[in-house]
């Protein structure tokens, strides 16, 4: 099985970076590579796009956590690093969704699922998700589920 287009334009990335100088972008790359790495070894086969994106979207997440830990630590200097690391996996997400597009989905799913109220909520959540995966913040998603759901 052939690599994901993905995996490939992170290594040439990551050479364009070696030879930018660029220590930063590279370190990031690096980080990213070796995440993909051991999910595939765990796997034991080449990770398909879709498992790039979740792989990618876990490393997102947690430097969105990062940030907000150092932020509220007080410590600035760390919270930009990994903004900077952030805005190197962004580059290999697709483009995220706007509040607008996720909530467009999310009263469709409504409708089709002909959900009411929240114990109907799994109807919409678990195809929405599907949906905006590494597209959008899920815990934004449960959100504007509920606020269009009635008590």
């Amino acid at each position: 099985m052939a690599e994901a287009q993905t995996f490939i334009q992170m290594k040439e990335d990551m050479k364009t970076a070696m030879k930018a100088k660029a220590a930063e972008r590279l370190s990031a790359i690096r980080m990213l590579i070796a995440a993909l790495k051991n999910k595939q070894i765990d796997l034991r086969r080449d990770l398909t796009e879709e498992e790039i994106i979740d792989v990618l979207s876990t490393e997102a997440k947690k430097r969105r956590d990062s940030i907000e830990q150092y932020t509220a630590g007080n410590r600035p200097e760390l919270a930009a690093k990994e903004e900077a690391e952030l805005e190197v996996i962004a580059e290999y997400l697709p483009k995220p969704l706007t509040e607008e597009e996720v909530i467009a989905l999310v009263e469709a799913q409504i409708a089709k699922s002909g959900a009411a109220n929240k114990k109907d909520m799994g109807k919409v959540m678990g195809p929405v998700v599907a949906q905006t995966k590494g597209r959008f913040d899920g815990g934004r998603i449960k959100d504007l589920v509920l606020s269009r759901l009635a008590d």
